[in-house]
């Protein structure tokens, strides 16, 4: 029997026409396919001008509005749980912003990952705490960036700043693209193992700067704990509050604001709350999910509403992105 198609961004084992499964140099031949055909799309829309990238953007957000899917149910399940002083006219409204600016900001990585790095930095328009980024010295910094605006470009502003060493989970598919894309103002990025925590350590000790994106949910129980998100119980990690004790590293957050009608970002900086190095472990990772909210309190829309940080829940009941798409 024929066996299932395998999406782009999440490569598995399958079988073949004759329940064989395919061999290693059949899916490394497959993966590079891919590769190859991401890179070509990539680069022909670094090559539009972002107002008309935004516009592609625009238009696939607002067909993921009219079109059932998992990802507009989920941001509504988020949304809904997040903000309940909001009716359910108003948290749908919410959705559909946040779902335009969820296009734009997959249409403008391309441009953000292919075009020259000063060109890339240009787009910055302005700018709010950036001298929380000042390093004392002998000063390691540990910097945040949600899933925010162009968090691509909060990443890309960081590297060249100084001596910076970026978490990485590894892709599937595209995964040197990623890293190219990511390392070109000079940024290393490491594993989420225990050899780039040492990396991480490294860095902080020796006053560089270490990028972490703070709102994924772990993987893993260790190392981690329910903390409020919203109000909301979510699975936060630990690693920020742990390399801050070691090493005594300041917290803060970056993000960039994407302004209206493709006319640049404006990036902001804040302090961490008080506690995010805390000892107790479920206060620091409060305080951690506190300084993503103020963030996200921001330029709300422009957040990553559909992704599921709610898959864990602390009593094992089974996670709430369910029901009608």
């Amino acid at each position: 029997r024929r066996c299932r198609a395998v999406s782009c961004m999440n490569d598995v084992s399958d079988r073949s026409a004759t329940g064989v499964e395919r061999s290693a140099p059949s899916t490394e031949r497959s993966d590079a396919w891919r590769e190859r055909l991401l890179a070509l799309l990539l680069r022909l829309i670094s090559l539009l001008p972002l107002p008309i990238a935004h516009g592609i953007g625009w238009l696939v957000g607002y067909a993921l509005i009219r079109i059932p899917n998992k990802q507009r149910r989920n941001a509504l399940i988020n949304i809904r749980l997040c903000h309940p002083e909001l009716t359910e006219e108003q948290a749908r409204a919410f959705r559909d912003r946040s779902f335009i600016a969820y296009g734009k900001t997959y249409a403008e990585i391309a441009y953000l990952w292919q075009r020259p790095v000063a060109r890339v930095l240009g787009l910055v328009r302005g700018a709010t705490g950036l001298d929380l980024l000042e390093r004392r010295e002998g000063e390691g910094l540990i910097v945040l960036s949600p899933h925010l605006g162009a968090w691509e470009l909060a990443g890309l502003y960081l590297s060249t700043l100084g001596p910076t060493t970026t978490l990485y989970r590894a892709q599937p598919v595209g995964d040197r693209l990623v890293r190219r894309a990511r390392g070109r103002g000079g940024a290393q990025l490491v594993p989420t193992d225990q050899h780039g925590i040492r990396r991480l350590l490294q860095t902080l000790r020796q006053g560089g700067y270490v990028g972490i994106l703070p709102d994924q949910q772990p993987k893993a129980a260790r190392g981690s704990v329910f903390a409020p998100f919203f109000g909301v119980p979510a699975f936060t990690m630990l690693l920020v509050s742990r390399l801050a004790r070691k090493t005594g590293s300041r917290v803060v957050f970056l993000f960039a604001e994407r302004l209206p009608k493709a006319k640049g970002f404006h990036l902001h900086c804040l302090p961490a709350p008080e506690g995010i190095d805390a000892d107790d472990d479920v206060t620091a990772a409060t305080a951690l999910n506190l300084g993503v909210e103020r963030c996200i309190r921001v330029c709300p829309e422009q957040y990553l509403w559909a992704y599921k940080r709610f898959r864990s829940r602390p009593d094992g009941s089974p996670h709430p992105y369910r029901g009608p798409l």
